[in-house]
């Protein structure tokens, strides 16, 4: 699975790991994605979301309904 969000859309950034010697190798910086379970009232059913940390904050923020919307409206099915 990715390391996407579908709700703020973070992924991946890219950096070097530089060594004492000052040796540089590619590095990977990945966001905090945690899958969580939500209720969906409209829809009677649960939808689960891969969320970042601060989608999760988001979400707690604007409510599950508008969250959806959100994603949705980027075009990832839910």
């Amino acid at each position: 699975m990715s390391a996407h969000c579908m709700l703020t859309g973070a992924k991946p950034g890219f950096g070097n790991h530089i060594s004492f010697s000052h040796r540089r190798t590619s590095r990977r910086f990945d966001p905090n994605i945690q899958s969580k379970r939500y209720w969906l009232p409209s829809e009677g059913r649960y939808v689960r979301l891969r969320l970042s940390a601060k989608g999760i904050k988001t979400v707690d923020t604007i409510g599950v309904e508008a969250a959806v919307a959100r994603i949705r409206a980027r075009g990832v099915k839910v």
